[in-house]
C-alpha cells in the first residue's frame, strides 16, 4: 500500500492505521514509509532493519531530532480505522501513529527547514527494551540520530511534556529463621520484621524538584510483596518489590546510592532499570519550538524514549496528538485537531 503525504492530515492517518503494524510485524508499514520518504529528493533515507531514518544535509549548523515508533500494541477488533465526527478511532491512532502521520506531512513540506531535521521512524518499542528499534539505533548507529534537541511524539495532548522520569525496580528481603509455628520462639518471623522497610517507604517525603523550569515530583513504593513458606512455618524471608521513579537531574548511579543509604544492612537486588531524560529547555533550538507551539511546558511523568536521546547527550521533549490516556485502549482514538496543531507546531518551528 502507498502513501500520499500530500493527502488531507486525517485521510493520511486512516491510511497509516489500516497497514497493521503490531509489535514484530512493522515490515508493511516501514515499506511504505520507506517508499514515500524515499521520493523526497531534500531528504537521504537510510534502513536499519525495520527503522527509518530520513535527513536532510543542508549545512544548517544545527540538527534537531524527530522521532516516533511505528509499531502498535495487538489489534482488539478496532481495525480498519473510522471517522467518528473530529476523530479517528482505530489501533495506534493515538499511539503512536497521529504522530507518525504529522512526522511525515511535516517532512514532505519542509524542504528547506530552518535546522537541518532528523527523522525516525522506529520499530518494536511496545515491547522488550532490547528489541527497541531506537535503542538498536542508538548502539549500532548513533550517528544517524545525533542532534541538539529532540522531540518524541509520542501522544501528550499537543502538549509540551519535558525530559522524562527515570525508573528503578528494585527487590529488598527481610531475613529470619525458619521454625514450626507452634514453636514459633525457636524462629524468627521475616514477614513481621518486614513492616520496618514498609514503615520507610510509607514514611517518605517524595522530592519535588525542578529542572530545567518544570517541576518533577519523585515517588517510592512498594509495589509488590512475597514471603511464607506454609501455612504451620514461620518464615524466614519476606521480600518486597519497590519502584523508584526519580527526577532527571539524577543519573541511575545516584538513584540506586540514594535506595540504598534508606535500607542500610540490606542488599538491593536490581531488576530493572531505566535513565531519566533532561527536558534541556535551556538551549536555543528548545526555546524555538516553546515559542512555536506556545502554551506552558509541563515534567512528563513516566518514562519514555526520550531517555535514550538524553543518553546520547541531546535532550528532547515529548510533544504529539492524542490524549496518553487513550493509549493501548479498545477505543483508541486522535482527535483530528490535534493533528493540526501539531503539524502547524512543527511548520512555525522548523520553516
Amino acid at each position: 500500500m502507498s502513501l500520499d503525504l500530500t493527502a488531507d492530515l486525517p485521510d493520511l492517518l486512516m491510511a497509516i492505521t489500516d497497514i497493521e503494524s503490531v509489535s514484530g510485524n512493522e515490515g508493511p508499514l516501514a515499506d511504505a514509509v520507506g517508499a514515500a520518504l524515499s521520493a523526497l529528493p531534500h531528504l537521504t533515507v537510510d534502513r536499519d532493519g525495520d527503522a527509518l531514518v530520513a535527513r536532510t544535509t543542508q549545512g544548517k549548523g544545527t540538527r534537531v531530532v524527530i522521532a516516533g515508533h511505528l509499531d502498535t500494541v495487538p489489534v482488539a477488533s478496532n481495525l480498519p480505522s473510522w471517522r467518528e465526527g473530529d476523530r479517528i478511532h482505530g489501533r495506534g491512532t493515538c499511539d503512536m501513529k497521529g504522530g507518525v502521520a504529522v512526522m511525515l506531512a511535516a517532512a514532505a513540506e519542509l524542504v528547506a527547514p530552518r535546522h537541518d531535521v532528523t527523522w525516525i521512524f522506529y520499530d518494536n518499542e511496545e515491547v522488550e527494551a532490547v528489541r527497541n528499534g531506537l535503542g538498536r539505533l542508538s548502539r549500532t548507529r548513533p550517528e544517524l540520530i545525533s542532534g541538539d534537541f529532540a522531540v518524541l511524539m509520542e501522544p501528550t495532548g499537543a502538549r509540551i511534556e519535558g525530559g522524562c522520569q527515570g525508573t528503578l525496580r528494585f527487590e529488598v528481603t527481610a531475613r529470619g529463621t525458619a521454625a514450626h509455628s507452634a514453636r514459633a520462639w525457636l524462629g524468627h518471623n521475616a514477614i513481621h520484621d518486614a513492616g520496618v522497610l514498609l514503615r520507610t517507604l510509607a514514611d517518605h517525603e517524595p522530592r519535588i524538584v525542578e529542572v530545567d523550569g518544570l517541576e518533577y515530583r519523585e515517588g517510592l513504593n512498594a509495589v509488590g510483596i512475597t514471603g511464607g513458606i506454609a501455612g504451620n512455618v514461620i518464615p524466614d524471608q519476606c521480600t518486597i518489590t519497590v519502584n523508584f521513579r526519580f527526577a532527571p537531574d539524577r543519573s541511575l548511579e545516584d538513584a540506586k546510592e540514594y535506595c540504598r543509604a534508606l535500607f542500610p544492612g540490606h542488599e538491593l537486588v536490581f531488576t530493572d532499570e531505566s535513565p531519566a531524560a533532561r527536558p534541556g529547555l535551556d538551549r536555543p533550538a528548545a526555546a524555538e519550538f516553546l515559542a512555536a507551539v506556545g502554551g506552558e511546558p509541563r515534567a512528563k511523568y513516566g518514562w519514555t524514549d526520550v531517555a535514550r536521546f538524553s543518553a546520547l547527550g541531546v535532550p528532547a521533549v515529548n510533544f504529539g496528538p492524542a490524549d496518553p490516556g487513550k493509549a493501548h485502549t479498545d477505543d483508541e482514538f486522535c482527535p483530528v485537531a490535534d493533528l493540526h496543531t501539531c503539524h502547524d507546531a512543527l511548520l512555525r518551528w522548523l520553516g
